[in-house]
Order: structure tokens, then sequence, then C-alpha cells
């Protein structure tokens, strides 16, 4: 497969074609559909944070939406990307590993001009200046608390900036074919359009997601969750159930059960100090001794012989 030709600070839509994918024997463990799911819910909500972050630290109508998941080696997602373009190593204490934030470069050069107060447009393709870098760092250590932000229903992160690079291929964050989790947004500054990403190392962030196994909610969700949890334990606890106050079984021939008559007496080996056994569905739950209420036949429910033998002596 070719790769098709970029603009400069540009990436490509990866992932778009509808043919059959090679298995790669590299990365045999694949995220999962909940795995996936889970993730698409943070990246989203970080998506929406961070348009409006942008909106208003830069005073122009400005969009970041989630376009794809996906998992990746380290080297393809390499290859994927322009040349140069804006890269922000990052930490996420108190996870290891490391992350990187990639913006195109003229996306990165149009926010930096709203910033000085200018109109955006077409930007010069350069290096950044020691007035425009510190300016760059606020504006994605912003972005970081919004990514915090999103993954706070998973894990608290404190997302931190170690520095910034301009080409991927000297960057050496990972191995070649360490498997990464690859997050793809549209981003829109005014009329600069680009391909940003989020590059999660896939050791780093499938132990948090295994952690999580629940699928994350929406409101919504959950609100009709609960309603059914409240719904089937009110049903549950109106059930009618069928429940014996039995002696301790006993043993017999076959011909002695054949041979009796009403008004023959059966021995039982229940002990007298010994309460009856309280059952549903032959398993036992309680133990009780009979007594009566009033006409009605009743029994008073008391501790296991267990229990009493262990508190008798002193054993917790």
């Amino acid at each position: 497969m070719t790769t098709a030709q970029r603009s400069p600070g540009r990436m490509s839509r990866r992932g778009q074609g509808g043919g059959p994918t090679a298995y790669d024997f590299r990365r045999p463990i694949k995220l999962s559909r909940e795995h996936v799911r889970t993730l698409q819910m943070v990246f989203e909500s970080y998506a929406r944070s961070c348009g409006t972050l942008l909106t208003t630290r830069l005073r122009v109508v400005s969009n970041v939406s989630l376009i794809s998941i996906e998992q990746l080696n380290y080297d393809e997602y390499v290859a994927a990307l322009a040349n140069p373009t804006i890269i922000g190593v990052v930490t996420l204490d108190p996870l290891p590993g490391t992350v990187l934030l990639e913006i195109a470069q003229s996306a990165v050069m149009t926010a930096i001009d709203h910033m000085l107060g200018g109109p955006g447009g077409a930007q010069p393709e350069r290096p950044l200046t020691e007035v425009e870098m510190p300016l760059l760092r606020g504006l994605i250590e912003r972005m970081l608390g919004e990514l915090r932000y999103g993954f706070e229903s998973m894990v608290d992160l404190t997302p931190k900036l170690k520095e910034i690079e301009y080409n991927a291929q000297f960057l050496r964050a990972h191995a070649p074919g360490d498997a990464v989790v690859v997050a793809s947004f549209e981003t829109k500054i005014g009329a600069e359009e680009c391909i940003s990403t989020i590059c999660l190392p896939f050791n780093t962030i499938l132990p948090v997601l295994s952690r999580t196994e629940a699928i994350v909610l929406s409101a919504a969700e959950r609100q009709v969750k609960d309603t059914a949890l409240r719904n089937l334990t009110a049903g549950l606890s109106a059930a009618p159930i069928d429940v014996a106050v039995r002696f301790q079984p006993i043993r017999m021939r076959t011909d002695d059960i054949v041979d009796l008559r009403p008004g023959d007496v059966v021995p039982l080996g229940h002990m007298t100090s010994r309460p009856l056994e309280v059952t549903v569905n032959d398993i036992v739950f309680a133990h009780a001794v009979p007594g009566n209420q009033g006409a009605r036949l009743a029994c008073l429910v008391v501790p296991s012989p267990n229990e009493s033998s262990s508190k008798e002596s002193g054993r917790p």
C-alpha cells in the first residue's frame, strides 16, 4: 500500500479503506469493543472541552471532534505524521510511559497569531521564536488540563508537558514495534483545519481500561439503569417464596416406610437442644425454635448452632 501525498502540516485520515486488514503477530492483543467505547467517551469529552477552550482562548470559533481510535505500532504512527509538525512530549503521572500530543504546525502558527491579536490566515513554516514558544507551552498545558478532565472518570492523572519537538523521526519516545493507541481529531481554528493526534502507549492505557471494565454511561443511560435496578429490587422484594422449617432428616429402610400405618411413631434423630432449620429450596439460611403466635403455629429465629458455640468458646 502506498502512502498518500500529504500537504505540509496535514495528516491523512487513516483507516478509511474498506478492504481487509492484515493480522500483525507482533501485537496479538487488541482493544476490545468495550475498551474502544470507553476511550471514545473519554476523548469525545476531551474534544468538546478542548474546542471550548480554543474558542475562548483564541477568540475565534474553534472546534475539535474525534475521528477515530486506532491501535498501531509506534513506527506506523511516526511514518504517518507530517514533517515538520508540533509534538508535545507529555507524562501522565502516576501512569508510566510517554504520551505524544501532535498538532499540525500550520494550526499552531494560526493559534499563536490569534493569541497575539492577529487575523490568522496563511502562516509561514518556520521554527517558533522565543516569544512564541511560551505561548504554545501555555496553550498545550491548558489542553492537557482538559485531557485530565476527560480521564477523571477512569483514573486521576496529572499530565505534565516535558518538551516540544518538531520532527517525530528524531523522537525516540518508544521502540519502533511498541503498540500504541492513537486518537485522531479534526481540529478547526477559524478557517484553518488539520488532523491532530494523541498517542498513548498501549501498555500504559490497557491496565486502566481493564480496571474499569464497566462501560462508562451517559447521564440518561445511568438514569435508565438506576430505574431498572430499583424496579428489579422492588419486584424481588415482593416475590412470594416457599419457606420450610424442618427437623434434621433421618434414614429409614424401605420396608419400614412401606409398613407405616396411621398411629405409628417414628423416632427422630433431632436433638431437643438443637434448633430447627429454616430452608428455601433445600438451602438452609437460618435456624429457629418452634412455637406459636396466638392460635397460629410460628417459629422464633435464633442464632445458628455454629454461632452459639463460637460465642461460648470465645472464638471470633
